[in-house]
């Protein structure tokens, strides 16, 4: 079908897309002034458009791709489940491959997890967990408990765009809007070193932030249901990165003062970070954890609320008891989901994945120092192949390119023109390649990467 690759047909395409589609995070106005690029297929590493032009998935299609596009032994778990069945509710009946993954993910997630509840994305993820630490402190029959119904998040947070996660969420671009219809909580500063919410000098802080997040929980831990946090990573807020020992303090925090911790693993988990699990680089045992983008390696929408015995048993009662955790969505622990996750799981270990995120992180690292001498790349922020590049206006100052410069934007327009799909949040340029990108690959992204923020900010 050959005219799928003319200019008439993408123009077509172009035309429909500006008439009826609505994308997320998207001012309109701008991207109805833009062409836009309509992806048809993948083929490993590579978006491939309407026209044939192939482009580097810098961003993993959201953080999502694992081990890249049309990836054979993914593809044939999704095929061979839908010849036998692809969908049946999980209300009242059980279905094969939601069995075996939850097992699975019990035998690789972090100690004490035993319990797996599915749903369809990282927000719903958030939102169980929220609801289910909400309803143990209520359950328990212990009075001082009742009072424990609010939640501390960081600053500069992001764990979704449902009602409940946008009110543990801390990113006002994003959140301010919906305040009037979000609960109230408390919020501890992000531990954004570059730009200090206490004003702190980066590296001679003594990690103040903590000490702060620490006094309104001694305060306030009568109050507190649970902590949410992203271990080691604020994704949406630029690739913020805690210090060492930051995650680890705060698991021995929530102990110390009888807080449960909920650890949102949504974009760390499943290798982001150098190892499967975020939490396991500082030997944190959280007691909710939510996973969904990495689960399925990208190929279809499932997410899982993972928690301990302690937390489930509380919900257990006679029926007339109400104990019940009232809480589901219809395609929870979809089959063809489930399948392709196991297959994700088992391509994984087979092809000793985490071992070459370690390699490219490592490549990443070197190479991102000669991006340190561009003129207005004020900060630089990795974890595993987890990148934020924060451009500013004026190095030494730290000023930000005012809105309207629309400077991130630009740039990755510019290393769209030359083969490589990249991501702004603001004026941060992310990187976040599929895991089993090859190093000749990864170098290209970096290579466009670091020729597209010159030609944008240097002329």
């Amino acid at each position: 079908m050959t005219s799928k690759r003319t200019d008439d047909y993408h123009r077509l395409l172009a035309s429909w897309d500006k008439i009826f589609v609505w994308h997320p995070f998207t001012q309109m106005k701008v991207w109805n002034e833009e062409e836009p690029i309509i992806i048809e297929r993948g083929e490993g590493s590579y978006l491939v458009d309407v026209k044939g032009n192939r482009y580097l998935d810098g961003v993993s299609s959201l953080w999502v791709t694992v081990h890249g596009h049309h990836h054979p032994d993914l593809t044939e778990a999704i095929t061979s489940q839908a010849d036998k069945i692809a969908h049946s509710t999980l209300l009242g009946l059980a279905n094969v491959p939601s069995i075996k993954l939850a097992k699975r993910l019990v035998e690789i997630s972090p100690e004490g997890l035993n319990k797996v509840f599915y749903s369809d994305s990282g927000a719903s993820a958030v939102e169980i967990a929220l609801k289910m630490a909400f309803q143990y402190w209520q359950q328990q029959g212990i009075p001082e408990h009742q009072s424990k119904r609010k939640f501390l998040s960081l600053g500069e947070s992001y764990h979704g765009d449902t009602i409940g996660a946008v009110s543990v969420g801390g990113i006002d671009l994003f959140h301010e809007k919906f305040s009037p219809l979000l609960f109230e909580g408390f919020k501890a500063p992000s531990p954004y070193c570059y730009r200090c919410p206490l004003g702190k000098k980066q590296g001679a802080c003594n990690t103040d932030c903590l000490n702060a997040l620490e006094a309104i929980m001694a305060e306030h831990y009568r109050e507190i249901a649970a902590v949410i946090i992203e271990p080691l990573v604020q994704g949406a807020a630029g690739m913020i990165t805690a210090p060492p020992g930051y995650l680890r303090r705060v698991g021995e925090l929530c102990a110390q003062y009888n807080i449960l911790l909920i650890a949102d693993e949504v974009a760390v988990g499943f290798g982001r970070t150098g190892i499967l699990f975020a939490c396991e680089q500082e030997d944190v045992r959280p007691d909710i954890m939510c996973i969904a983008k990495g689960l399925t390696g990208g190929y279809l929408p499932l997410a899982a609320t993972l928690t301990t015995n302690a937390i489930y048993e509380v919900f257990l009662g006679r029926y007339e008891e109400l104990k019940t955790f009232f809480h589901g969505h219809t395609y929870t622990g979809n089959p063809l989901g489930c399948a392709v996750a196991l297959a994700n799981i088992e391509v994984i270990e087979r092809d000793n994945l985490l071992q070459h995120v370690q390699l490219l992180a490592k490549l990443m690292s070197e190479q991102l120092e000669e991006f340190k001498a561009l003129r207005h790349v004020g900060d630089i922020r990795q974890r595993g192949l987890m990148v934020g590049i924060e451009l500013v206006k004026d190095k030494a100052s730290k000023a930000s390119y005012p809105l309207e410069e629309n400077i991130g934007h630009r740039v990755i327009l510019e290393a769209r023109e030359r083969g490589v799909i990249i991501r702004p949040l603001g004026p941060v340029i992310v990187l976040m390649p599929i895991l089993s990108m090859s190093e000749a690959e990864l170098r290209e992204v970096l290579n466009v990467t670091y020729e597209a923020i010159k030609a944008i900010t240097e002329g």
